[in-house]
């Protein structure tokens, strides 16, 4: 792997962190009266190094990327959805793009591995590794090099936003759920029945199967991934690739990080297992609906801000969650209340 994947992220300021837990305590309030608000307030001192935590300068990416594995029918939706969902978001009417207008927020939007057949849509960029990954069930997702490249992608486009104190991951890519439940099985050894959910609109049936389909994607691989990296290049995505290096290039440059959904969360699990010094950089914005995500969400000791149900990626859930991190530094800005 690249150099730059493993330089270690800034370390936390510890008189910081103390200032703040002093300043609640002076605060007026009831001990832990604001609950987890509180933690989040005193740990954003503690990675910004101040006792006046902002959270204005925002900004998001949202990855997209097609995957191999949709030849084993495990999706609802044709794997053309991907590029659909792409060229709406970039025409300002998905989801995410609705909430980063709402909050104000710059949404790059980067197709790192969709199979399209024409032109990236106008207003995403084009940072193509390949035209999708290959099928997990028979090989490799990718290459080493194709893996390097992806990661970077990510690097790159954190990079852009130097000294912005939050960095907010989206994904888009029609099989990643599948994805990312194989790269949740390898990560937790849970079993794959505990870890495999319907996504976006699979009956019982189709559960069953993709349930199948992520334990022969194991029976080949497993005995080969052995780190985050292999994780990644045997079981991942393009955009899971590229979150995962967005994620430590993040940490590394003083951002901190607001994790949306599974996809994300498997992502960030590969990252912290690559790179430990990010864990404590990353916040978790919700627990969706998959049922592995809270089983990842509670290996990596990560408490959600939200539960709301979510199943749609894009970078919502985070998006969602931002206003709770923008009032967690208000309060604390405004100590003591009495």
């Amino acid at each position: 792997m690249q150099d730059w994947i493993n330089e270690p992220a800034p370390k936390a300021s510890q008189l910081a962190i103390d200032d703040a837990r002093t300043a609640w305590q002076q605060s007026g309030l009831p001990n832990n009266a604001l609950g987890d608000m509180q933690s989040i307030a005193e740990r954003l001192c503690a990675l910004q190094g101040t006792q006046k935590p902002s959270m204005e300068n925002v900004f998001a990416i949202t990855f997209a990327g097609d995957h191999g594995v949709c030849a084993e029918g495990i999706s609802a939706l044709d794997q053309g959805e991907t590029l659909n969902r792409l060229t709406a978001l970039a025409a300002g009417k998905g989801a995410m793009a609705v909430l980063c207008r709402e909050l104000s927020l710059p949404l790059t939007i980067v197709d790192v591995g969709t199979c399209r057949l024409q032109a990236a849509p106008e207003g995403v960029k084009d940072c193509r590794v390949a035209a999708g990954t290959s099928n997990i069930c028979r090989e490799p997702a990718m290459t080493t090099a194709q893996l390097e490249q992806a990661m970077a992608v990510g690097r790159d486009q954190v990079a852009a936003f130097k000294g912005a104190q939050l960095f907010i991951g989206g994904d888009i890519g029609v099989g990643n759920s599948t994805i990312a439940t194989t790269m949740a099985v390898a990560m937790t050894k849970l079993a794959a029945t505990a870890m495999t959910g319907p996504s976006t609109g699979l009956d019982a049936m189709g559960v069953q199967k993709k349930t199948a389909v992520v334990t022969r994607a194991l029976s080949r691989h497993l005995s080969k991934v052995k780190t985050g990296a292999d994780i990644l290049q045997y079981l991942g995505g393009f955009e899971v690739a590229a979150l995962a290096g967005a994620y430590i290039a993040a940490a590394q440059q003083q951002t901190a990080v607001l994790v949306d959904g599974y996809i994300c969360t498997a992502a960030a699990m590969a990252a912290v297992q690559i790179n430990p010094s990010i864990r404590p950089w990353l916040f978790f914005s919700h627990a969706s609906s998959e049922p592995g995500h809270s089983r990842l969400l509670n290996k990596l000791d990560a408490t959600p801000m939200l539960s709301l149900g979510l199943a749609l990626g894009e970078g919502s859930g985070a998006a969602l969650a931002l206003p709770l991190m923008r009032s967690a530094c208000a309060l604390h800005r405004e100590l003591p209340f009495k």
